[in-house]
């Protein structure tokens, strides 16, 4: 296994379906071990940004899974492997907690009414996000590694094998489900599926994007972010393994070993732009700039109309660097030895450094109010504010 390739898989802690050698090249490439590549080390930074944590509590370990909180009006709806599942107040304190009575893999999806979860079983598990009491229960094709997608329209939910499936969400009956053929080699991802615009927006293997008519699963348009290259069936892994982005009349996607790219967004899903830079971890945007997580840690600030580049931050090499996440003046991220990382987005410059628990941020935080939420690996949630 190529070295760029599990080093993107240690990025967000994917794997490869269909590789038999995984076990085999992880100590060789584990950068914690003595052959391993190294992360760089940090150094001393100059504080311009004001921080503090206004509060943090512990839900759990993530285990092998990647767990990101949801945030729904004034609550925040968080989750861990071994089933725990709370709603967490803008103050910090603990409306309610509850054990999903199964260890989870994924999670989590809410919109304020419903709040829900995956496991590696294929279970999909729905809780009222007033009382977190159970309200239905279904089932997919195979583990759940994405977090739920809740809207008016139903609750998304896409498996390990890359199906993709629609449940009613007052009883959880599945209305539709849509699959496609995959390449021989693929990265087990933790990329959502998206509502905008009436209709569902999924990547996948091979490097596509496609959107999904709400009624039936139909599939309206398909765009390529990336095509596959290479003589092998491992230099031709090209997957979109991170959630797509929508903001305004633009949806931007990135595949791994392949490039970054942004459609129009619509009934159409004309190609806008496209560059070469591959991620596994996630992207950014905001009204000026798309910001995004390259392989090995870079950071790139890229043009919005014309994807040419704006800065970028090379200073975290294999890190193990999370997507971004961008509010007013500062793009926050996270990496592996748990701290919070904060640029200036005029230039890529820092701007100031938090510690966590010390335990990988394998997911990008989350914006909450004017606070930016971190969950550790370890199991820690803890809201930032940084100004």
């Amino acid at each position: 296994m190529k070295p760029v390739l599990l080093a993107a898989l240690l990025a967000t802690g994917v794997a490869l379906s269909g590789c038999s050698t995984m076990s085999e090249t992880w100590d060789k490439w584990n950068p914690f071990s003595s052959n391993g590549v190294k992360a760089t080390e940090l150094k001393p930074i100059q504080t311009t940004a004001d921080v503090r944590v206004r509060w943090k509590m512990d839900i759990g370990k993530a285990g092998a899974y990647a767990f990101s909180p949801a945030v729904a009006g004034n609550s925040v709806y968080v989750a861990a492997a071994d089933g725990s599942l709370a709603r967490i107040e803008s103050d910090g304190a603990i409306a309610w907690r509850v054990n999903a009575g199964q260890p989870l893999s994924a999670g989590v999806g809410s919109d304020g009414r419903l709040v829900v979860v995956g496991t590696a079983k294929g279970d999909v598990l729905a809780f009222s996000a007033a009382d977190g009491k159970l309200q239905w229960q279904a089932r997919v094709s195979s583990e759940v590694l994405a977090a739920p997608a809740v809207d008016d329209d139903g609750v998304a939910v896409k498996s390990g094998d890359n199906r993709v499936f629609l449940f009613d969400r007052k009883d959880g009956s599945r209305r539709w489900f849509y699959q496609r053929s995959t390449p021989p080699l693929s990265l087990r991802g933790f990329a959502g599926p998206v509502f905008a615009e009436r209709l569902l927006f999924v990547g996948f293997p091979g490097g596509k994007i496609v959107a999904l008519e709400l009624k039936n699963g139909a599939p309206i348009w398909e765009g390529t972010v990336s095509l596959p290259k290479g003589a092998t069936e491992l230099d031709r892994v090209a997957d979109v393994v991170s959630s797509p982005v929508v903001d305004g009349r633009q949806i931007c996607a990135a595949a791994y070993q392949g490039k970054v790219s942004c459609f129009e967004l619509g009934q159409t899903g004309q190609l806008l732009w496209g560059r070469e830079i591959s991620s596994a971890a996630g992207l950014a945007v905001d009204s000026r700039n798309l910001y995004i997580t390259d392989e090995k840690g870079v950071i790139h600030a890229l043009d919005r109309s014309s994807g040419s580049s704006v800065w970028k931050q090379d200073k975290l090499l294999n890190r193990r660097v999370s997507a971004p996440v961008v509010r007013r003046t500062l793009v926050a991220l996270g990496d592996l030895a748990g701290v919070v990382h904060f640029l200036r987005r005029d230039d890529g410059e820092f701007a100031a450094r938090v510690n966590t628990d010390g335990t990988p941020i394998r997911t990008a935080p989350v914006i909450f109010g004017t606070t930016y939420l971190v969950q550790t690996s370890g199991g820690s949630v803890q809201a930032i504010e940084a100004q």
